[in-house]
């Protein structure tokens, strides 16, 4: 086995991926807009969510495990993989650079891990002291491989960041139990809880032993079997070969989709190929609130129908991470910008919303309307959010840029420094910087140990209505590919690219039969959603409205600083009847005088860190 390095998904030898990760170690973000996010994420949520993790008793029951502790088992019967999570974001934090107090925690936490495992590999402290007799009696609620999927994907990303196999190790015994309780062929099993699909075949890209990628092969294909009740809910009603509609939980079943992915990186499997491309379009086409925000069902935390997307939507933070997972993997076997642009709408709006300003309060759902009492949380008892926050903003910087055979792809506009080995075996040090979210400016700057000719791709956003190139201060034009600028030609030592991103405010509407956004739109500009804050307004938002002519500016957003928003003269009409029902006229409603009134939008990943009040994010239209 060798070190190869710090990829989040690492198709390095995947061959059916056309692109191949640069690590997170590679990559330096130093961008006016996610660095100070980063910073925080680095500098206090990952110590925070540790110190949760130990307030909680989710530590403490590692301690009990391993005979250090007496005392009942602590929080949910799931909480060891709230530490795993921690774990992987602290590898992730570690990755990109050393620091002593994360480094402490972290062994610290291994050492009280590898304690709490029994003789024979099996890890999981809800079963490990009084529990024992229940072990793998409850694959549908008990969360026993989704536990240890965690602890695979934490072990993965803590070898590719330091080297040390301590963890590893541990992962490795555990999958060997698995392995020979429910032996490919032979003993259906699947989790309630996907999860150790997707961190088995990464463990196969790392250690190259084929019995990973097979076991997770055999995971899939136990389902549709009733290994898990047949339940829809749990993605038991059919074989994952046979599923074409998003269904279920949607945390799960977009871990289980993502896991398919992988198995098709690695095997080109073709039914699982096409069952990837109607799942993908079914999500995307009916099932992805305006912000990228997915699972409309508070009731199970579940997809709804197509089109079943209301204004206050569940929307979990965690569903919008699954969401990106599953994204990105098919952007690495694809290279289409479909995939690009809907990582970069989630991370933006769907995930950022997640995490306060201050970086230590979390959201678990997000709505896209509230009346002022959906507040962030220090802390849930189900705490699965707050640390794939951590993890997914820890390992941002492996999401940036890939190569392929052709050269080297930018995927997210982000202000980097990043050394890279080109296809030709040229070194490069490519340096960027960003004007984005508030702005449409990307430079790019070229360090090459010799010149070497490539392919260079940059995003083509669907959001930027126009797009201007120049080449080393030379106005120049790219060819247009599946959501990317192509530029093919000989590159040389302190080339210099600068595009400018045109991006007018767009109001987005929905479909027709999305009835809770019936002649309602959406404030949008370049990647991010904006919505409305009644801490900004005179006027009940409730009673603004909007023409679509409207001409807008850019204003800093009030008392939120470092975020900029929206401002324009919209329409306050109050309604003159005030009962719940009236009887229908034809002809307008009968409603006061429209009176000129002031608006301000903010970007959705902003609100809620001020006082309590109205927000919605769809706007009707007058």
């Amino acid at each position: 086995m060798t070190h190869r390095n710090t990829a989040v998904v690492d198709t390095t030898s995947s061959p059916h991926a056309l692109l191949r990760p640069v690590g997170v170690d590679s990559v330096r973000v130093r961008d006016d807009f996610w660095s100070p996010r980063l910073d925080a994420n680095r500098g206090r949520s990952i110590a925070f969510a540790h110190d949760k993790c130990s307030s909680t008793g989710a530590l403490d029951n590692f301690r009990r495990a391993a005979g250090e502790l007496d005392g009942p088992f602590q929080a949910r019967y799931y909480s060891d993989s709230d530490v795993y999570k921690w774990v992987e974001s602290a590898s992730w934090a570690l990755a990109a650079g050393d620091d002593e107090d994360i480094r402490r925690r972290l062994d610290e936490t291994i050492e009280l891990i590898a304690a709490a495992q029994d003789d024979d590999g099996y890890l999981n402290t809800y079963f490990s002291v009084d529990r024992v007799d229940e072990r793998w009696t409850d694959l549908v609620n008990k969360h026993e491989m989704y536990c240890l999927g965690h602890l695979v994907q934490a072990a993965v990303a803590h070898f590719r960041a330091t080297s040390e196999r301590r963890l590893l190790d541990v992962a490795l015994r555990c999958c060997a139990l698995v392995e020979s309780r429910y032996s490919p062929d032979r003993t259906l099993a699947a989790c309630g809880h996907p999860n150790l699909e997707m961190a088995l075949v990464e463990l196969y890209r790392l250690t190259g032993e084929q019995r990973w990628l097979r076991l997770a092969e055999w995971q899939l294909d136990s389902r549709g079997h009733g290994v898990l009740n047949g339940s829809e809910y749990l993605l038991d009603h059919q074989p994952v070969r046979q599923q074409s509609r998003v269904t279920g939980h949607a945390v799960r079943a977009l871990y289980l989709y993502a896991a398919m992915a992988d198995v098709v990186l690695e095997t080109g499997d073709p039914e699982l190929t096409r069952r990837l491309e109607e799942l993908w379009t079914d999500l995307s086409t009916s099932k992805i609130s305006v912000t990228g925000g997915v699972g409309a069902r508070w009731d199970g935390e579940a997809f709804g129908e197509s089109y079943e997307l209301s204004d206050r939507p569940y929307n979990e933070t965690c569903a919008a991470i699954a969401e990106i997972y599953l994204a990105w993997r098919l952007l690495l076997r694809t290279g289409d910008g479909r995939y690009r642009e809907a990582i970069e709408w989630a991370l933006y709006n769907a995930v950022l919303p997640g995490l306060s300003l201050e970086g230590t309060d979390f959201f678990y759902q997000n709505p896209l309307a509230d009346a002022g009492r959906h507040r962030r949380q220090p802390w849930f008892d189900c705490a699965c959010c707050p640390p794939n926050i951590t993890r997914l903003l820890g390992s941002l910087p492996g999401y940036a840029l890939t190569t392929s055979d052709e050269g080297l792809w930018l995927h997210q506009l982000l202000g980097i420094d990043a050394d890279i080995d080109l296809p030709d075996g040229t070194r490069a040090q490519l340096s960027t910087t960003s004007g984005l979210p508030y702005r449409g400016t990307f430079t790019v700057r070229l360090g090459l140990s010799a010149p070497s000719s490539f392919v260079l791709r940059l995003p083509a956003p669907s959001w930027a209505a126009e797009i201007r190139l120049t080449i080393n201060g030379v106005e120049s034009a790219a060819r247009p590919a599946a959501g990317y600028l192509v530029l093919e030609r000989e590159w040389a030592d302190g080339d210099e690219l600068s595009i400018d991103y045109d991006f007018p405010v767009r109001l987005l509407a929905a479909h027709p039969y999305l009835a809770s956004a019936h002649h309602r739109v959406a404030i949008t500009q370049g990647p991010l959603v904006y919505c409305l804050e009644q801490a900004d307004h005179v006027e009940d938002i409730r009673d603004l409205s909007l023409t679509g002519t409207e001409q807008w500016k850019r204003a800093p957003g009030p008392d939120l600083p470092g975020v900029e928003g929206l401002s324009t003269t919209a329409s306050a009409r109050t309604p003159s009847d005030l009962a719940l029902y009236r009887p229908w006229q034809p002809g307008p409603d009968e409603t006061r005088p429209a009176d000129a009134a002031a608006l301000t939008a903010i970007p959705y990943f902003a609100w809620a860190n001020r006082e309590p009040g109205l927000m919605t994010v769809m706007i009707p239209l007058t």
